[in-house]
């Protein structure tokens, strides 16, 4: 079965589908300070509007809302239905910790107290 629908009906749905779309993804990138809201998400990779999307490649770091999740280096892979499509070449967990130049014993202990005398 097939069906048809005029142009003004598929503009209607198009333009509610991107709507319901933007309130529900709380995911973003930011280049050079610029925030961009990431429409779509994936292993390898995430899609931008085409309308404001960021430079072809780059470093970017992605947002869950406030939460940083990760820092990418990004290229542009294609474009489909108005949105850029971009693949991840290196994606970096921020993790919010120092990372470490050297191996620590899981026993090891926090902090050390001094005693007194």
């Amino acid at each position: 079965m097939t069906t048809h629908l005029s142009a003004d009906v598929q503009a209607g749905l198009d333009a509610a589908r991107d709507a319901a779309l933007l309130k529900s993804q709380r995911m973003r990138i930011v280049a050079d300070g610029v925030s961009y809201r990431v429409l779509r998400a994936w292993t390898g990779g995430i899609s931008v509007a085409a309308a404001d999307a960021p430079p072809q490649r780059g470093l970017v770091e992605l947002y869950d809302g406030q939460r940083h999740l990760a820092h990418c280096l990004i290229m542009a892979s294609g474009e489909e239905d108005g949105e850029i499509l971009f693949d991840f070449k290196q994606r970096s967990d921020a993790s919010g910790e120092q990372p470490l130049d050297f191996v620590r014993a899981p026993d090891a202990p926090v902090a050390l107290i001094e005693k007194d005398g």
